[in-house]
């Protein structure tokens, strides 16, 4: 990694304070594009990059991939233009088809109620696999931010979670099952499995140490097959029903962006979309002169 790379590294954690899988993806895309160069990141052009991104169109890659890698090299010579390494941004000019944005896939209600109901709590695993799920529902956590939780980030007896978040920390209401969820794992099965005292992780594996995400997305996957839900669910999935579930039912667009812990509302908005798409659906199915 050349010295220009890392320096644009620290400055995406410290400066932009973005998840560790988003500057994976923006260092991804500048050693892609560096490669493709073969000549120094900072003698590139606007009609390079046009050329570039037009490269990567003729590969097979998706538009969303281009799009997003025309975003990391914005931000890649944004980040040089405040060094005064060049003089101006050559891919703030470049633009791109608009790409149609896939609508999120979510449960309906009786399939998130048919998933949190297969976890049975007849041994420590099912303790702490039902209290996830009902956590992840009740929140609307990314998966690295559930994983993250320690024990002190739960406040049972005000029924919230404290979320660090990748930007700053946000403080998420938690509904009366999923706390009951969480007190009865935390009473009958985490200190249980934990073999160090001194662990700060709130949900641990059989070995006792922080469950990874890897981890967590087979137990998403058992519990799918076991309630017999045809949809692929990853746990993103519980994550985009929260949001579109409490769209549904009233709650404002601010709201959800503020639990979610989007840095844009228009990163929410499209929930907005999906909820039109989906009572579009069931005004067509069911309205006798649809």
């Amino acid at each position: 990694m050349t010295e220009i790379v890392c320096g644009f590294m620290e400055y995406l954690k410290r400066e932009k304070h973005v998840s560790g899988s988003t500057i994976s993806s923006y260092l991804s895309d500048v050693q892609q594009f560096e490669d493709y160069l073969r000549a120094p990141l900072e003698s590139a052009d606007g009609d390079t990059i046009r050329e570039y991104t037009a490269h990567l169109s003729r590969r097979g890659k998706s538009g969303a991939t281009v799009v997003r890698t025309l975003a990391s090299l914005k931000c890649f010579y944004s980040f040089l233009l405040s060094l005064g390494i060049v003089a101006v941004n050559p891919a703030k000019s470049v633009t791109l088809p608009k790409v149609e944005r896939k609508l999120p896939k979510v449960l309906t209600g009786k399939e998130v109620e048919l998933l949190l109901e297969q976890p049975k709590c007849a041994d420590i695993k099912g303790y702490r696999d039902r209290a996830m799920l009902e956590l992840l529902y009740a929140t609307g956590l990314r998966v690295s931010e559930l994983i993250a939780l320690n024990i002190n980030d739960v406040s049972l007896s005000a029924g919230f979670v404290k979320c660090a978040g990748t930007s700053r920390e946000r403080i998420i209401p938690v509904y009366a099952a999923a706390i009951k969820a969480l007190g009865e794992y935390i009473k009958n099965a985490r200190d249980r499995m934990v073999e160090d005292i001194n662990e700060k992780a709130l949900f641990v594996n059989m070995n006792g140490e922080r469950i990874t995400r890897q981890g967590f997305w087979k137990i998403v996957k058992h519990y799918q097959e076991m309630a017999g839900i045809q949809k692929d669910i990853t746990p993103h999935t519980l994550r985009h029903s929260f949001a579109a579930h409490l769209l549904e039912n009233g709650a404002d667009l601010r709201s959800i962006k503020e639990m979610l812990g989007h840095a844009d509302i228009s990163s929410t908005q499209v929930y907005a979309s999906l909820v039109r798409s989906r009572l579009h659906d069931v005004y067509k199915r069911t309205h006798p002169r649809a």
